[in-house]
């Protein structure tokens, strides 16, 4: 029996297949399908040697919910509140990324004030019922909400994370009464005050929700035909798998599903690398996505904002994430000059259609795909596996444009949209280390995505990391790091209390109704077996009078509340450098991560039968590497190096799925599982 991963990226869909009696690996690579994305995931299916008919479990995970978002393409939505908080999405917070920049921008709300609607409700911050909702006054609301052909509606009620009654009676009538709508209510997504992130994430979930539900249910009768039976699992943005019933009435949790399956990935390779302080780069064709792994497990976060900037506060999205910063330089990024006569690479992308101009499909504009063809770094004839051959000339006549504005050639041009590209890469990789207090000498780069190995070695010498490690199948390996991806579901609720207030009692209360509730939820959406869920408790303390808060791990079974307040004042010393001992504490909101363990495949090492160096090897050519220059480059194959050889740079390794460069001066070793491990010599 057989288990999937299916990976959509913004140019390729990824395949990786684990075969538990053989305990082998197999992939497969396929252009992604804008027009219909489960076309390009049965591609997929039909390139490999997989049988469809022994696939015992389905996971997938992909872009539907943010492309839709990004790209404003989602379902007309209305959304219902609390009389008097019709123009939260308006409002917003004062508060800004950079308080003196002038060119700020608030968000445009994702539903018009034509949509939002007030209601005659309220309970208090305590839960206590202070107006009584009357069912009969949404009649005129449903009214206009079919005449205006509203697809989705979000319900979000003052204080319902307190107190969820209300809404659960309105979105119980509306669904009744609009039974062809999708309704999300606020308190079904997250149970965190904070009334603007709410309304703000309710409504993104309601605005995704109808374009989700009908991708997979073309998904899952795209499957059925290719043979491939349920159970399907949909990867969620905080690291673990949902059904993909619950998936569609949660979508807003898909949001960052690939970087998530990436950031499991790289804490496994860590692991197995005895690497637990990682940082993750992934490079795919329109995004590079990083972030830390400390201690051998990814950050997760619920403060998370789309489209942030400098000159935008993004979107607040309140739902627990993998903590990444994403930038728009990826292999499909195009260059292109600012009204300055700046080189900029991205944020706009070439994506899968028409693609880079090497690929020959249409694509007029230089990207970063077309630089590395021009520099040499990547094998015209064997990219992607070989499934299609790279138009050079096409990658030429593209980057004449960035030549001419430079005033020099082509390939000096090509060298120049690289380096900007990096520059963004390596802002990014500073973003999430650096400045964040991470001294990167303590910590190993792991890189994934088609274009990581292309760019891990120079980025990894000027970050000044240990090491930089290429895992296996680094163009997949999203999909690689879902198959060994477990079900998981966050739980919160916000009780605002002075501690002075709490005692060890009411914590394990709050903390034991999350357990059951997480055990509820995994006995109605899979099969378990005893003792097979694992559960990890936190608690937001602040102290009085702070804006936000910090989280404290804690152990249901010996919660003593001053060894919580102990690990407080500590956590807080730690991220903000100070602790105030003698100020009033405030427990905020409390937290659970509960996680089903399941069989998953195991990494084997590395045989070095039919491989050898000379067999690897298959000639030189000359790479131009940047601020190295132009060297004649050993190129060998990736699937024919021993475990254990050491070679030295300037090289390049190819593979099916991605292309490693060596710099000169570096040295690159294969290590027992056959990840590639690269170091300054």
């Amino acid at each position: 029996m057989s288990r999937v991963a299916s990976d959509i990226g913004g140019t390729f869909t990824d395949l990786v297949y684990f075969d538990e009696q053989t305990g082998s690996l197999g992939t497969a690579k396929s252009l992604t399908t804008p027009d219909d994305l489960t076309r390009g995931v049965i591609n997929t299916v039909n390139l490999s040697s997989l049988d469809p008919s022994n696939v015992e479990f389905f996971v997938h995970g992909g872009t539907t919910v943010i492309n839709a978002i990004t790209e404003r393409k989602g379902s007309k939505t209305a959304l219902i509140t609390t009389a008097g908080f019709r123009d939260i999405l308006e409002i917003q917070r004062g508060n800004r990324p950079d308080l003196y920049n002038l060119r700020f921008e608030k968000e445009q709300p994702i539903v018009p004030r034509s949509l939002r609607f007030e209601v005659s409700e309220r309970v208090s911050a305590s839960g206590e019922e202070l107006i009584d909702l009357r069912i009969a006054d949404l009649d005129h609301i449903i009214s206009i909400c079919r005449e205006e052909g509203v697809e989705a509606i979000a319900i979000q009620y003052l204080h319902s994370y307190a107190s969820p009654g209300h809404e659960a009676k309105t979105a119980a009538y509306l669904r009744e009464q609009m039974p062809n709508v999708a309704i999300t209510a606020s308190y079904e997504i997250t149970r965190e005050w904070r009334e603007y992130e709410r309304a703000n994430t309710a409504v993104l979930n309601a605005y995704v929700q109808p374009i989700v539900q009908r991708y997979f249910s073309r998904l899952e009768e795209a499957l059925k035909k290719t043979n491939v039976k349920p159970p399907y699992a949909a990867m969620q943005s905080n690291g673990g798998t949902t059904s993909f019933d619950w998936a569609k009435e949660h979508p807003i949790t898909l949001m960052e599903s690939g970087p998530a399956a990436g950031c499991n990935g790289a804490a496994i390779v860590g692991n197995l690398c005895g690497e637990p302080q990682i940082i993750y780069l992934d490079i795919g064709g329109t995004t590079a996505k990083c972030t830390t792994i400390e201690h051998g497990k990814p950050k997760v976060t619920t403060d998370y904002r789309l489209e942030y900037s400098r000159t935008k506060f993004g979107y607040p999205v309140r739902v627990p994430i993998v903590d990444i910063v994403e930038i728009g330089a990826g292999g499909g990024s195009i260059a292109w000059f600012d009204k300055a006569g700046l080189l900029k690479v991205g944020p706009v992308s070439s994506g899968a259609d028409p693609g880079p101009a090497c690929y020959g499909l249409g694509g007029m504009e230089p990207t970063v795909t077309d630089a590395k063809l021009i520099t040499g770094v990547i094998n015209p004839k064997n990219f992607a596996g070989g499934q299609f051959e790279l138009d050079t000339d096409k990658a030429r006549k593209a980057m004449k444009k960035i030549a001419s504005g430079l005033g020099n050639s082509v390939e000096e041009a090509a060298v120049s949209v690289i380096r900007t590209a990096e520059a963004n890469m390596i802002n990014a990789l500073k973003l999430v280390s650096i400045q964040r207090g991470h001294d990167p000498r303590e910590f190993s780069l792991v890189v994934g995505g088609g274009g990581g190995a292309m760019h891990g070695a120079p980025l990894g010498r000027e970050l000044g990391v240990k090491n930089i490690i290429v895992p296996l199948y680094p163009g997949l390996f999203s999909a690689w790091g879902m198959l060994a991806t477990e079900p998981r579901r966050d739980f919160m609720q916000t009780v605002l209390c002075r501690a002075d207030d709490v005692n060890n009692e009411t914590i394990n209360s709050i903390l034991s109704g999350l357990k059951t509730k997480a055990l509820e939820h995994f006995n109605a959406d899979i099969t378990l077996e005893d003792n097979s869920v694992s559960f990890e408790f936190g608690i937001d303390l602040r102290y009085l009078g702070q804006e936000h808060a910090v989280t404290v791990p804690v152990e249901i079974d010996n919660i003593l509340i001053d060894n919580v307040l102990d690990s407080f004042h500590q956590v807080h010393e730690k991220t903000y450098t100070f602790r105030l001992e003698d100020t009033p504490v405030e427990f905020v909101t409390y937290r659970l991560a509960a996680t089903a363990r399941v069989p998953k495949p195991e990494v084997k090492k590395l045989s070095n039968q039919g491989r050898s160096v000379e067999q690897a090897y298959t000639g030189k050519r000359l790479v131009d590497f940047s601020e190295d220059g132009k060297h004649d480059a050993s190129i060998y194959l990736r699937d024919k190096l021993p475990q254990g050889c050491k070679l030295h740079g300037p090289m390049i390794i190819e593979e099916a799925t991605s292309t490693t460069i060596v710099h000169p001066g570096q040295v690159m070793e294969v290590d027992e599982f056959g990840f590639l491990r690269i170091t300054d010599g």
